[in-house]
């Protein structure tokens, strides 16, 4: 009798992620392999480490990952991160190392972070939590690190982008692959919360349950608690599964044009690299726009904090100029239009 349906849903997602990054693991070897030289040890096998809080949705990815790492010759180890947000966190930290270990994961690692303010509590507790996964993979050579974001999370975070309007790479969500090299991989986006509840359930995993997940204070938990059902109720069941549809499909809009972008980017600057109006302005709006946010943030505007406002500024100075002044962006970064040209440098 095979395992249950929620515990082979995850492990199948699990497994052709790992399947991926030994082919990506392969190419790469292939393309700067050494020298053959005189015998020597051999390596150790890749690791790939779990982000795990304790919830279910982390603790059926990390017992996902035990179960299916090893079959494909792969290490697995985990990694969870204490914000120290609420009291007791260094000892739910350790709870969760623990948990980790029992599966067989190994290196497994608890890490404290600082959690600023900027961008309010949710982005900075993102930015705090990313920075701590990136060393711990760094410090520990690992190919990547999964994350156990699920279909509901999705749907959730294309909502979020749909109201603070920051356009279609917002509308498309997270990526199943993100981060410096593909570091970071989702294998659960095709996935509902309740498959990652259910396949812990029934192999009796302990879970988590954060009460900032129910805190009406946090953006995205009124969301999930008010919003979503609010929208499910008036336009029926579907909705979750509706809207991470869109986020595959505005992705792939949103790639094509980035992709235009990018090759359009050389032919509006001059011989001295300067941006030309006069050249942007018959471009489309969406190629145009996406120009001038990555030169915002190649002047040194924070990627998180530049919305579409701040770039429909910079834009009205090249389709609606009237002799207008500069335009203070974040991160101390100013835009202004010169002689024909679009000045964007640190102010």
């Amino acid at each position: 009798m095979g395992p249950h349906p929620a515990v082979a849903a995850i492990r199948l997602a699990v497994r052709r992620v790992l399947h991926d990054l030994l082919t990506d693991q392969h190419a790469s070897r292939d393309q700067h392999a050494p020298v053959a030289q005189g015998p020597h040890e051999q390596p150790p096998s890749p690791l790939v480490l779990v982000a795990c809080s304790g919830g279910a949705d982390s603790m059926a990815l990390a017992s996902a990952l035990a179960f299916e790492a090893p079959k494909l010759g792969l290490r697995a180890g985990g990694v969870t991160v204490d914000h120290g947000l609420q009291p007791g966190s260094e000892l739910r930290a350790e709870e969760v190392v623990l948990r980790l270990r029992e599966l067989g994961l190994d290196p497994v690692e608890s890490t404290a972070v600082t959690v600023g303010r900027e961008g309010g509590p949710e982005a900075a507790a993102r930015d705090a939590r990313y920075a701590a996964l990136d060393a711990a993979a760094q410090r520990h050579g690992a190919i990547a690190v999964l994350l156990g974001h699920t279909r509901d999370d999705q749907a959730e975070t294309v909502l979020l982008g749909l109201a603070r309007g920051s356009g279609i790479r917002s509308l498309s969500g997270m990526a199943a692959v993100s981060g410096a090299d593909g570091r970071y991989r989702r294998p659960f986006l095709a996935l509902d919360r309740q498959t990652a509840r259910k396949a812990c359930m029934v192999q009796s995993l302990p879970v988590w349950d954060d009460p900032h997940n129910t805190d009406p204070a946090y953006t995205r938990s009124r969301l999930r608690h008010e919003g979503l059902p609010a929208l499910e109720k008036a336009l029926g069941k579907g909705v979750v599964e509706a809207l991470a549809r869109t986020a595959q499909l505005s992705r792939d809009d949103a790639d094509a044009l980035d992709t235009w972008a990018r090759q359009a980017e050389a032919s509006v600057r001059d011989a001295a690299g300067l941006l030309e109006c006069a050249k942007l302005y018959a471009l489309p709006p969406a190629v145009r726009r996406r120009i001038l946010r990555q030169a915002a943030i190649e002047a040194g505007a924070p990627a998180g904090s530049l919305f579409a406002r701040h770039i429909e500024e910079v834009d009205r100075l090249i389709t609606g100029w009237r002799g207008q002044g500069a335009i203070n962006l974040p991160g101390k970064v100013v835009a202004q239009r010169q002689g024909g040209r679009l000045v964007i440098r640190q102010g």
